[in-house]
């Protein structure tokens, strides 16, 4: 009788997941082994081809570099400017709740906004990056960012970082606020203070949060699409290109929409991966197996 209680509560949620998220992912594991323009009902069974291509496809492994180095560079910043900051601001006086809104604030505007609004300040003829450059004496570091192929990911990079760190700020506060006040005063009585308070107690009990937050990160940066499309295309000589960018190119471009839901079946099946891998890495915490 509990078990058919808990099935009929459970029942609608499965209902609605099983058909807005299994089905269509489902779905398009079918359509990555046709040839499909997309346009029609014919469809060519390929099998493995559409994969077979991918493998050997030299922008989907430029694409994919891309995303790593949003992972690894983007990700690595968001983690320490994240957990950096909710540490400097974590308290209950005006000024952090002040700095919780700034802070906040790329949160609460659409990419698109972000996007646009960071096209700006990397503009070479009146953007407020180069103005500044110039003001301070700087000119002849100002340039193009968006448009030179070495600065361009990097740039798109930062714009990410940016938009993305509020959150994990906010995350981090939240863990934080968990920490029992008695730990942080037996701290202090036995003389564990500063870096060292931070990296034998603070980290440590921050690590399921972690965790968490990584798992975002890989989600996020394998995922990064708007941003990418807005202010680059991809270019400048696909030197931002990105997987989800290559897939709109291939799929609603070239009308490649089999090869295009390959595509998304590799992205899928990286992000799957590397979450894993993050769970089991952050699985165990070093300090509590010292302990």
């Amino acid at each position: 009788m509990r078990s058919a209680f808990i099935a009929g509560f459970l029942a609608p949620a499965l209902a609605l997941y099983g058909l807005f998220v299994v089905w269509p992912v489902s779905q398009a594991f079918v359509f990555s082994l046709f040839r499909w323009r997309g346009v029609s009902e014919h469809r060519t069974f390929v099998g493995l081809e559409n994969f077979a291509r991918l493998a050997g496809d030299p922008v989907f492994g430029q694409a994919l570099s891309h995303n790593l180095f949003f992972l690894l560079a983007g990700g690595t910043a968001i983690m320490a400017l994240g957990l950096a900051i909710a540490h400097a601001v974590h308290g209950e006086g005006r000024l952090v709740r002040g700095l919780r809104g700034v802070y906040l604030f790329p949160q609460i505007i659409s990419g698109v906004v972000v996007a646009i609004l960071w096209m700006f300040i990397y503009n070479p003829s009146f953007g407020v990056l180069n103005g500044t450059l110039k003001a301070m004496g700087l000119g002849s570091l100002a340039f193009d960012w968006l448009g030179t192929p070495r600065t361009a990911l990097p740039a798109v990079t930062v714009t990410f970082v940016w938009h993305a760190v509020g959150f994990y700020i906010m995350l981090f506060s939240a863990g934080l606020r968990t920490i029992p006040a008695e730990v942080h005063e037996a701290a202090l009585l036995d003389g564990v203070e500063g870096l060292r308070r931070f990296w034998t107690i603070t980290l440590p009990m921050l690590w399921g949060v972690m965790r968490v937050a990584m798992v975002y990160v890989v989600i996020n940066a394998l995922n990064v699409f708007a941003l990418v499309f807005l202010m680059t295309v991809g270019g400048p000589d696909r030197r931002t290109e990105t997987m989800l960018t290559y897939l709109y190119e291939q799929a609603f471009k070239n009308s490649e929409f089999g090869y295009g839901t390959a595509l998304a079946v590799a992205n899928f099946a990286m992000v799957m991966f590397l979450s894993g891998a993050v769970m089991a890495l952050f699985r165990h915490n070093p300090q509590e197996a010292k302990a």
